[in-house]
Formats: structure tokens, sequence, C-alpha cells
């Protein structure tokens, strides 16, 4: 599941973005409202975490700006401010949730959980993604095929899912780096490597018809596996 959060505390972001992370939601994280917009109108995103006073453009500018163009995709509002008349607007607006601060990590967890329940239910209410024999369930984080299932970790996940949203496209190490590791400035790109390695060996055991393909100096993809024919 990929959340955008637009926070310009670069402090608080990291800390929110490494929360998330851990929880094996996909974040990319914005530090104004421009740039919040930057990235909206580039990306699909399952939810959104907007900060009220931002610098260059506010939340809820943010907030009406998206809601005008047509998009619907679940907001929770964070803010400094308590008062009723900036909660209202903010609703008003087209926001689905509302939280002040300073507030606990597992109360943002569980307004996430349940704005993007309400949503998946409401447009979407199959969470899993399908590849081949495979089945990865984005609720559950459960990994299946007709052979078993694994839960995965939170990497293991959140690069199983890059790669099954964009199934035969090549997917660099980069790409991983920047969308799983992020802030994690101590990461190095060989730790795509292991984790590729990871997901192969479940992939065996789960007896799945695809595999990961690795192609030097590009990247990953995930594909069929390929059937080898002989001439009669």
């Amino acid at each position: 599941m990929r959340l955008l959060l637009a926070e310009d505390e670069a402090s608080l972001s990291k800390a929110i973005v490494t929360i998330l992370r851990r929880s094996n939601y996909t974040v990319d994280a914005a530090c104004d409202g421009v740039e919040a917009l930057e990235f909206l109108e580039m990306n699909s995103y399952d939810g959104v975490i907007l900060d009220v006073m931002m610098p260059r453009m506010d939340g809820i500018s943010v907030l009406q700006e998206i809601r005008k163009a047509g998009n619907q995709v679940p907001v929770i509002l964070l803010t400094a401010k308590a008062e009723v008349d900036d909660k209202v607007l903010g609703l008003d607006s087209g926001a689905n949730d509302y939280l002040t601060k300073p507030f606990a990590s597992k109360e943002l967890l569980a307004r996430i959980r349940a704005m993007t329940r309400s949503a998946a239910s409401a447009v979407q209410p199959d969470t899993k993604l399908r590849f081949g024999n495979l089945s990865l369930d984005c609720a559950t984080f459960e990994l299946s095929s007709p052979f078993g299932t694994f839960v995965l970790a939170n990497k293991e996940f959140q690069m199983l899912e890059f790669l099954m949203r964009n199934p035969r496209q090549i997917i660099s190490a980069e790409q991983f780096m920047d969308k799983i590791w992020g802030f994690e400035a101590n990461a190095e790109s060989n730790v795509v490597w292991t984790y590729i390695s990871y997901l192969r060996k479940k992939l065996t055991a789960l007896k799945a018809d695809v595999e990961i393909r690795a192609r030097r100096g590009a990247g990953y993809s995930i594909e069929h596996l390929r059937t080898e024919t002989s001439a009669d």
C-alpha cells in the first residue's frame, strides 16, 4: 500500500516515514504543498497525509486542488491547531480524517488503517495482487500459491508489491532503494540483491510459475517462467 506524506518539519517527516515503512507501507515524502501536488500528479496513492501548515502551499489548499481535479484519494490532515473551525474547514474541504499534533504513532496507524479500509471497501474490495499462480494480499502481507503461504517481512513485501504492480517491467536497484529504503542513508544498494534472494527462495518453495529475473546493469522484473519447447 502506497502513501504520500507531506510534512515540512524534516525530523517529524523522517520519524513518520520510518514508522510507516516499518508497518509495511510504501511511502513518498514531500516537504511542502507544491511538491505534494507534483507527487500526486505523477503517482497513484492509496492514502495521503497532509500537514496543514506548510510553505509554498498549505495542506488545505492542496486538498482543495486535488478534490477540484476529481482525485478522491483518502486524506488525513495533520495540524498543531485544535480549534473546531479549523477541523470543520478541513473536513468540508474533503478530508477523510483530522489528527492534531502531537499524536501517538499507534493512533496515526489506526487512522490510516481505518481510512484505507473504508476506501478499499468502497472502490476496491479485493486487496490481492495476482500474477501467475501467486497471490499477494496487501492487507495481511501473505504471499500464497496453491502449494502454500508465507507472511512476508516488511522489505520483502514492499519489494514484491513493487514488482507485482509492474509485471514484466524492469525495476532498477536505484528505484528500489529510493522507493523502499528512502531516508535510511546507511543502506547500501547490494541490500536489494539480498532481498531478491530471499524472495526467490520463497517463490521456489511455493512452486511459483513466475520468477524474478535479473538484467545485468538494468534491474529486476517478475515474469512468467520460460518453458522449453522441443521439435517432434
